[in-house]
């Protein structure tokens, strides 16, 4: 048998469980669980409940959402017993977190907006915390994980709620398991799953093994007290990865045993602020603890870390804002410590706090370094090492300091090794690909210019690189080649970039070409820039372009000394300081945002820092020009592109290339590196010193002509379920509809790779692209089937299926786009009338975004388009005929469900503002009758569908046209 039953799979699991140590237990429906959960917190809290007692504990803890819930779990839940007395009752052990009470059961039935029923459901002490969905082997992981996501919508928050409770989920078909922790049915995506491993990164796939590790009683219990992260700023659960959950127990159990140093190596970009937390948090539970003190060494990342450590634990911690506050945290009750090095580092070496911290010398701190490998290689180390004597290191970073890669200074070379001691964990970039956590690279190497052999053969020394590589063509050729390949790398802006240049000087040259061309309307993209700049430094002709080189200080320290070199080709007027076109440069940012920044003084500096970095995270800003500013440190998962106009090698190369490679969606399928300069031994030598050389092609992705190759081979694939077009219509069943999805979503993929390349061109390819388009418009045929059939009570496989529509998203086809072919259209002869409405068409079609709009657009050809006289007329005749379809649409939403019209404007026009679904209860108050409570959940349902409908089909995309 090719294929194993999920029921086998699932009576299998059952029995495995149950020789772990659970207790099986059946449950049909809640009327059971909530009999079970009075047992079981009997049982743990060693007491008995009355009806009554019982059910206030219940009222008491039917509250909120998931996230709100997991607040509940983890606190003592208040009661009065029957004789007045006030008490407490523990839902779960967290300080001893194998002496819960642990059973499984299968098949639990429920009943919210749809009846659904559970595969496997692990309880802790009466508490469904932990809810496995098998599928059959075979079958993709992604339908598991979609129909844990459809039962969130459907019954979890039925009757008392308790599935709400769940904190981690388990997908497995047998041969691939996952984990993820339970959330937002919004920021919820499969590329946050995650397999097990063991403490060498070795991946725990199969079911069997998974459950003898991850699932074993105390373990399970462990991830659900310790390693899930209640997350403040997002309000949802996050749960470690083995790496993470590894590394932390090697730190703790080093404290615990020993007084040694030690260091973790994990790649950049695999969540090491959270790794880090999680040990920083642990350590301060510990007695012998004095204090934790994590360790920046830019102020921006204090910053940073002290908001994202509060956003993990509320109120966690303070911010040092200066050495003072810092020395009076040290000395005081505060736990946990975020601070800079630098801010350290005056703190043990200026008399005037020695005096007051010198009780701290003999008191067990535990320092844990953020960068370990930029932070840590001056005279400070030895400082803080010398003052306080009972100290412990530990050091983080994704770039270790090797022999090969260590700099030479006054104290010699020094590694990360002879500071920190042995490594603790290692996860290296290689695995973090492996496991998808992180994405390859897209390194393309681009020529600027040409070497003229006669020159050379003059005087090959007489050459001034420098100079060339900083001529005037050279940048402005540079600048044309972003702006004609920018859409194609940020697939149409859906993402940003950043570009690292070699100094201030060149830096400010290229801002110039770009706002130059922005101000010519060449382009429309948002550039944005932040560099330091220094009190001393030569000054720089405005009206010259050769710039020489202003390196920034190698720690990113803000207002730091900057060092010039003569730019090349300075006039005797006309000359700026750095910060004076730092200061133009922010002038044309508050123009453009509408804020007040400015370099007169630290605060609105770093105010500016903070904001221009928000922007890129939201896609405000497009191309972020630095020197070295944001090459480390910065997370953005919506950054995919570096450009690079630099010399980068070793730790600094990887930290850089970095930036791109964070896992985001389907859309995001590897970080776009675009060279300027050759750097590919530059390359090659840091991927062979942070994995190795032979791993190149895990971690690069492979060559323009691969992917051709793999398309065309996917492409003959295609053919074998569906010859032609018309061919889909006649699939048999679903099975078949299912794997012509699969087989056209892998050719989605794969264009999205190929679209990338500057060289793609679809007549490269094997299949032609009309015939893509047409087979791309069956494709969304059977989603659009599959969305109208979830909304009834029907199982159907392709309900589970992700189709992946990101990889269809377009921003360039919009409405405007279609107006101005309306306009061609009416312009046309009428020979070519019919061909071009047909066209226009099978692009509305074949677009996710214009399909909802098609009847409406279709209805305008047909029924206005004829009496405009004038083409420049069809936008405001479009935008006439647009507003009174809206109002009719609208007028008759309300009818049909005899709403508020009022009212119903004010909730959608809320839901367009701030982009959230509107709640039941916003539903309910639209309703001139309100329905009886059995009826409300379902009302509520079909009108929000309507709305978002309406949303999506008169609003979203419209903006720019009516």
């Amino acid at each position: 048998m090719t294929t194993q039953p999920e029921q086998t799979l699932e009576n299998n699991l059952i029995s495995q469980l149950q020789q772990l140590g659970y207790k099986k237990v059946t449950i049909a429906d809640e009327t059971a669980l909530l009999s079970n959960l009075k047992t079981q917190l009997e049982t743990h809290n060693k007491t008995e409940l009355s009806e009554k007692e019982f059910a206030q504990i219940l009222n008491a803890i039917n509250k909120g959402n998931v996230f709100e819930r997991a607040k509940i779990l983890r606190d003592r839940v208040e009661y009065t017993d029957d004789s007045g007395e006030h008490r407490t009752i523990e839902l779960i052990n967290q300080i001893h977190w194998c002496k819960n009470e642990f059973q499984v059961a299968q098949q639990i039935s429920m009943k919210g907006l749809y009846k659904n029923r559970y595969d496997v459901t692990i309880l802790v002490n009466g508490i469904p915390l932990v809810q496995v969905e098998l599928k059959r082997r075979g079958l993709e992981l992604k339908e598991a994980f979609k129909q844990t996501s459809r039962y969130g919508i459907h019954s979890y928050d039925a009757g008392q709620g308790l599935f709400q409770f769940i904190q981690i989920f388990v997908i497995s078909n047998g041969a691939n398991t996952k984990y993820y922790a339970n959330g937002p049915m919004k920021s919820r995506s499969f590329k946050q799953t995650f397999y097990w491993s063991d403490v060498k990164n070795k991946l725990i796939t199969q079911l069997s093994t998974f459950a003898d590790t991850f699932l074993e009683p105390c373990h399970i219990s462990k991830m659900i007290t310790k390693y899930v992260v209640l997350n403040e700023t997002e309000k949802t659960l996050m749960v470690l990865r083995p790496y993470q959950y590894y590394a932390t127990e090697a730190i703790v159990d080093r404290v615990k045993s020993t007084t040694k140093y030690g260091y973790i190596w994990h790649t950049t970009g695999s969540g090491k602020t959270l790794t880090s937390f999680k040990t920083a948090q642990i350590l301060t539970n510990l007695p012998h603890v004095y204090k934790v003190v994590f360790v920046v060494d830019r102020k921006d990342l204090d910053t940073q870390t002290t908001q994202e450590f509060n956003g993990f634990s509320k109120g966690s911690i303070d911010g040092t804002n200066n050495t003072n506050t810092l020395v009076k945290q040290l000395i005081g009750d505060d736990k946990l410590i975020v601070t800079t090095i630098q801010k350290l580092s005056t703190a043990v070496n200026k008399a005037r706090y020695v005096e007051k911290m010198t009780p701290l010398k003999e008191k067990r701190i535990v320092f844990i370094f953020d960068e370990c490998h930029r932070s840590q290689f001056g005279k400070t180390h030895s400082d803080i090492k010398a003052f306080f004597e009972k100290c412990q290191m530990f050091g983080f970073t994704g770039t270790p300091i090797f022999e090969k890669n260590a700099g030479t200074n006054e104290w010699g070379k020094r590694t990360t090794q002879m500071l920190f001691g042995d490594c603790l964990h290692k996860y290296v970039i290689t695995d973090a690909i492996r496991d998808e956590n992180v994405l390859k690279f897209s390194v393309e190497y681009i020529s600027t210019f040409k070497k003229r052999d006669h020159i050379f053969d003059i005087n090959v020394e007489a050459i001034d690189e420098e100079e060339v590589m900083n001529a005037p063509q050279r940048l402005n050729n540079i600048v044309d080649y972003i702006l004609n390949n920018h859409g194609r790398k940020t697939h149409n802006r859906a993402f940003t970039a950043i570009f690292c240049v070699p100094s201030v000087h060149v830096l400010i040259e290229y801002y110039k070409l770009f706002q130059s061309k922005y101000e010519a309307g060449e382009h429309k993209l948002k550039v944005g820039t932040i560099f330091s700049y220094g009190a001393n430094v030569d000054l720089i002709d405005d009206d010259v372009d050769e710039m020489g080189l202003t390196m920034e200080d190698e720690n990113d320290s803000l207002l730091v000394a900057a060092e010039a070199k003569a730019p090349y080709g300075l006039q005797s007027q006309g000359k700026k300081h750095p910060r004076e076109y730092l200061d133009e440069f922010i002038g044309d940012y508050n123009k453009h945002f509408g804020t007040n920044f400015s370099t007169q003084d630290s605060k609105s500096f770093y105010n500016y820092y903070n904001d221009i970095a928000k922007r890129v995270k939201n896609r405000q800003v497009d191309i972020l020009l630095v020197v070295n500013m944001f090459l480390t440190g910065f997370d953005s998962k919506r950054l995919n592109t570096l450009y690079v106009d630099k010399n980068l090698k070793y730790h600094g190369l990887i930290q850089a290339f970095s930036r791109t490679n964070r896992i985001l969606d389907e859309l995001k399928s590897q970080g776009n590196i675009v060279c300027f300069r050759n750097l590919k031994d530059a390359t090659d030598q840091a991927i062979s010193l942070f994995s190795n050389i032979e791993a190149k092609s895990e971690i690069i992705i492979e060559p323009y002509e691969d992917y051709i190759k793999k398309f065309n081979d996917a492409y003959i694939e295609l053919l074998k379920i569906a010859p032609s077009v018309n061919s889909v219509n006649d699939l048999q069943d679903e099975d078949a509809q299912l794997e012509f999805i699969k087989a056209f979503r892998e050719l989605m993929r794969l264009k999205n790779v190929l679209g990338t390349f500057t060289e793609f061109d679809f007549a490269d390819l094997s299949m032609p692209e009309q015939a893509f388009e047409d087979y791309k418009s069956k494709y969304l045929d059977l989603y659009d089937r599959t969305k109208n059939d979830s909304q009834k009570e029907k199982i159907s496989i392709l309900n589970d299926i992700d189709f992946e529509l990101e990889l269809i998203h377009r921003d360039e086809i919009n409405v405007s786009y279609i107006l101005k072919l309306l306009g061609k259209l009416k312009d046309a002869t009428p020979e070519e009338q019919e061909k071009q409405k047909k066209a226009i068409v099978e692009l509305i079609v074949g677009e996710v975004q214009l399909r909802s709009k098609r009847e409406l657009i279709e209805k305008f050809i047909r029924e206005n388009l004829p009496k405009i006289a004038d083409s420049e007329d069809i936008p405001d005749e479009f935008a006439t005929f647009w507003t009174m379809e809206r109002l009719t649409a609208l007028h008759q939403l309300s009818q049909e469900e005899n709403l508020d019209d009022e009212a119903l404007e004010k909730v959608i026009g809320d839901f367009i503002y701030t982009e959230k679904e509107p709640l039941r209860d916003d539903i309910i108050g639209l309703m001139k009758n309100k329905p009886s409570l059995k009826e409300r959940k379902t009302i509520a349902e079909r009108i929000k569908s309507k709305i978002l409908g309406f949303v999506e089909t008169f609003i979203n995309g419209i903006s720019e046209a009516a």
